[in-house]
């Protein structure tokens, strides 16, 4: 597949080395040489110099003969985005995709006016680390949770700690316990331990500090919850550290659903401005939560939730700590180098989001086989979550499951047919429309793209 991608920026550099690891023909933008310089110094790809804007730039780059073209120039209005993905589809493009910084622009009625114009996909990659924060603060117990057809079937990670029973557990120990009835519900798919994510054998041991992956259906949560020693959390009151753009999203969220959100800002202007664009119940306070002191006044330890938005990595881990130290059951942190996602969990955050790796997700859909509807990492592992609609007479409804040669690293999670979801073993036959959960390793997955075709 031939990609263009329009800038050489965090996320644009962060997609060109994804994307060319899977044999992809990646081509990339910027007008600036230092940008250009540093991508080529961890990967191989084609670049141009010039304006993304420039028709000239367009032509040299070859963009008529894309499959894909990504707009993604950094430091500039979304706007440069977006003329660019227009002008790119009419020298030929096959699918533009374009990062945009308003919500505005994800409303149903202007998404679809943009794919009426050709535009694919418009996403903000603020707006969904927002959501999906949001998202996690209703499911506390996890670490990390996806969920298929409204809930029917849950993909969640669990760390294992001292009071897991689970702990010095082998898989094959571990399904004595568990009844026929629950096994029915859910499905240890992966452990992450460490560098290396596991795809458990009857014989895998979990070990202190574990971090699993498990599929269940609705009905099998509360199970999960029971054998990995946890307890759900009601979020009430959330701290949020940093007035950004992500921050405002998620306090807006929140105000409407819980009874308390306070946003510590240090910069005094713009707590001001937060006070005029923000609903009435959300508290600004103008300080520096780096402050564990300040924070103390604050009444730290008496908030269920605490999110560290500034921007800065090690400002938002370190934060984090320092909230679990005051006893914060839950805690969340923007990690934007992809290099601290590992040392953030170790340190003990309990979730970690990073907007490259959620817009990279959303992306990556679109070099797989039409029938992939969408594409997720999880956090602490390089594996790939992807939902497929199975086509009729594709090679994964030749016979069970246990005979279809899946490749090594990866595994089918869970089913969904029509009303009807079920948890995948051996002997399950996928059947044409089957909407199927896959947990798969980055080399495994072209393999498994095949047998959907």
């Amino acid at each position: 597949m031939r990609i263009v991608i329009e800038g050489a920026g965090e996320v644009g550099s962060h997609l060109a080395k994804m994307l060319r690891t899977e044999s992809n023909e990646v081509v990339v933008i910027d007008q600036d040489r230092d940008r250009l310089n540093r991508l080529l110094s961890y990967t191989d790809v084609e670049v141009v110099e010039g304006n993304p804007s420039s028709l000239k730039v367009l032509r040299q780059a070859e963009v008529g003969k894309a499959d894909l073209f990504i707009a993604v120039y950094p430091f500039a209005t979304h706007e440069v985005n977006i003329v660019c993905a227009l002008l790119a589809k009419k020298l030929g493009a096959a699918k533009v995709i374009v990062r945009v910084s308003d919500e505005d622009f994800l409303t149903p009625e202007n998404t679809l006016m943009f794919k009426e114009m050709g535009i694919e996909l418009m996403f903000y990659p603020e707006k969904t680390a927002a959501d999906e924060i949001v998202s996690s603060l209703k499911h506390a117990a996890t670490s990390e949770l996806m969920e298929f057809a409204r809930g029917r079937l849950q993909i969640s990670t669990f760390k294992l700690d001292e009071d897991s029973p689970l702990v010095d557990n082998k898989l094959s120990e571990f399904i004595l316990k568990v009844s026929p009835e629950e096994s029915q519900k859910f499905r240890i798919i992966a452990i992450s331990r460490g560098e290396e994510t596991i795809i458990p054998k009857l014989e895998t041991k979990f070990l202190l500090g574990d971090q699993i992956f498990t599929i269940s259906r609705r009905d099998g949560a509360e199970v999960l919850v029971k054998y990995f020693g946890k307890e759900d959390l009601e979020i009430k009151r959330v701290m949020i550290l940093g007035g950004t753009s992500i921050s405002v999203m998620v306090a807006r969220n929140l105000s409407r659903q819980i009874e308390s959100v306070k946003i510590i800002e240090k910069d005094k202007e713009r707590c001001i401005e937060l006070s005029a664009i923000l609903p009435d119940n959300v508290l600004i306070v103008n300080g520096d939560g780096r402050n564990s002191d300040f924070l103390y006044d604050e009444a730290i330890k008496d908030y269920d939730a605490f999110i560290a938005l500034t921007g800065k990595d090690e400002e938002n881990v370190l934060a984090c700590v320092v909230a679990k130290k005051f006893g914060v059951p839950r805690t969340i942190a923007e990690v934007e180098n992809v290099e601290y996602v590992k040392l953030a969990e170790e340190m003990g955050v309990d979730k970690v989001i990073n907007k490259k790796l959620i817009s990279a997700a959303r992306i990556f859909k679109f070099t797989l086989s039409g029938k992939a509807r969408f594409v997720r990492y999880m956090s602490g592992t390089e594996a790939e979550v992807i939902e497929y609609t199975v086509a009729p007479g594709s090679a994964v409804t030749k016979g069970p499951i246990s005979e279809l040669k899946f490749p090594r690293n990866a595994i089918v999670g869970g089913i969904i047919r029509g009303n009807e979801s079920m948890i995948a073993v051996g002997d399950t036959r996928i059947e044409a429309y089957d909407r199927v959960a896959i947990f798969a390793m980055p080399e495994a997955v072209k393999e498994v793209d095949k047998l959907f075709k």
